[in-house]
């Protein structure tokens, strides 16, 4: 049997940002590597930064079929449910490798830093299938794309700042990261805090699980509002830091999600008088990945989506909506050439 990948229809960045389908290369599949026919792609607001990449297949919010499998692996057969997200190899051998944390490696193959060629919006991906995940039975792919990226960046944010149960923790902005940080934690038994400019979103807030809604704009004081032990930043622009150190309570952890190329500026003394910590968190490793997959499967999480098709045109409009803010909460595409559910 042939070794051989052929990557299909893809769908890549360009000079002007606009999203250009194109013929995907053809891979020799490795040993070590499955061949995914995918099913459905999530879109992240990451495609937004990376989108004038010419040489870059977009998307890493993956899930789909095993279709090819290397004589090296095991673990998976064809037929296989699976997914992938940002960090799709690392070296396997460093001290972040061996205590778990291959999102740290210094040889890590992170999506929009290299092997451009495949990406999650296309017909086909080959990949190591040590960064591939199984995905439960009773999630549905179409919820379990999302979570690839999004999920897994909100899931891992929450076990870096050990959020324990009972805790009462914040979340800054309710968008495509909100929404899943306000259930993961609503599940986990956390009291939670949702931020947000106005009350346009405060119905949502509480369906998804909130115990408690803060229009920020009408009090900006934060007048009448208990401190919060855990502060989770998913908003795409950074908020004002020292708006926000007021609902602080000592020893809280301040966890940026949100992917900003600005500087943070924040109140030093009270990083010191309170004694906070700022928590830094890529995206979840392996492990946590897994432990996220498994939690949503068991505890009925699922992203708010909206069904497009995998086409040139509905990429299009989903990146302009993305950028307008026009979304409640994901975008999800379906192959036009695999049907799986």
């Amino acid at each position: 049997m042939s070794n051989k990948v052929d990557l299909g229809t893809v769908f890549k960045g360009s000079d002007s940002g606009k999203i250009v389908k194109a013929k995907g290369i053809t891979v020799e599949l490795k040993p070590n590597e499955v061949a995914i026919d995918i099913a459905w792609s999530g879109l992240c607001g990451t495609e937004l930064h990376t989108c004038k990449n010419g040489e870059m297949v977009m998307g890493h919010e993956g899930v789909g079929i095993v279709s090819k499998i290397g004589k090296d692996v095991t673990q998976f057969k064809v037929g296989d449910r699976v997914g992938w997200g940002c960090n799709h190899d690392s070296c396997g051998h460093c001290e972040e490798c061996w205590t778990g944390i291959d999102t740290l490696c210094e040889q890590r193959k992170m999506y929009s830093l290299t092997d451009f060629h495949f990406g999650s919006l296309g017909d086909r991906a080959a990949l190591n299938a040590d960064f591939v995940h199984k995905i439960p039975d009773n999630l549905p792919l179409k919820y379990a794309a999302p979570l690839q990226c999004g999920g897994a960046t909100v899931f891992g944010g929450i076990r870096r700042a050990n959020v324990q149960p009972l805790d009462r923790v914040g979340v800054v902005g309710l968008g495509g990261l909100g929404h899943l940080a306000v259930q993961f934690l609503h599940k986990m038994g956390c009291e939670v805090v949702v931020f947000s400019g106005s009350n346009r979103k405060k119905e949502e807030a509480m369906k998804l699980g909130a115990d408690e809604f803060v229009a920020v704009k009408e009090n900006p004081n934060f007048e009448g509002v208990k401190k919060v032990k855990h502060l989770i930043c998913t908003t795409s622009e950074q908020p004002d830091w020292n708006q926000f150190f007021k609902v602080l309570g000592p020893r809280s952890k301040i966890v940026p999600l949100g992917v900003s190329l600005g500087d943070m500026t924040h109140p030093y003394g009270d990083i010191l008088l309170k004694e906070l910590s700022i928590v830094g968190s890529v995206v979840a490793p392996r492990q946590v990945h897994k432990d996220m997959l498994n939690f949503a499967a068991r505890w009925d999480v699922r992203p708010w989506i909206e069904e497009m098709p995998m086409t040139e045109e509905c990429i299009n409009k989903g990146m302009e909506r993305l950028e307008k803010g026009d979304i409640h909460y994901r975008f999800v595409f379906k192959s036009q050439t695999t049907d799986a559910e």
